[in-house]
C-alpha cells in the first residue's frame, strides 16, 4: 500500500492509504505502486487517479519516497 496525500492551494484534497495512483507527468502518463523507486516530477494539466478517483489538475508535482506519494497540485475549475 501507498500513503497518498494530495494538496492543492486551498486544502488537503485526499489522505489516505491506495494501492496505486496514475498522474499526468510532463513526458506522459505514469503509474506508481508499492515499492515504486524515488522520484520528484512535474504534472502537466490531466487527471490524477487513485482508488476509482479522478481529479482533474491543471499542473503541480508529484515526490515519491519509501511508499509516500506527495502530490502538490493546482485544482482544474469545473
Amino acid at each position: 500500500m501507498l500513503k497518498l496525500k494530495i494538496v492543492s492551494p486551498e486544502r488537503v484534497e485526499f489522505e489516505g492509504e491506495v494501492e496505486r495512483v496514475k498522474v499526468p507527468g510532463m513526458m506522459g502518463n505514469f503509474e506508481i505502486l508499492t515499492d515504486h523507486a524515488p522520484i520528484i516530477s512535474s504534472l502537466q494539466k490531466g487527471i490524477v487517479e487513485y482508488d476509482g478517483k479522478q481529479l482533474p489538475i491543471t499542473g503541480g508535482f508529484v515526490a515519491v519516497q519509501k511508499n509516500e506519494v506527495s502530490v502538490c497540485v493546482e485544482i482544474q475549475a469545473p
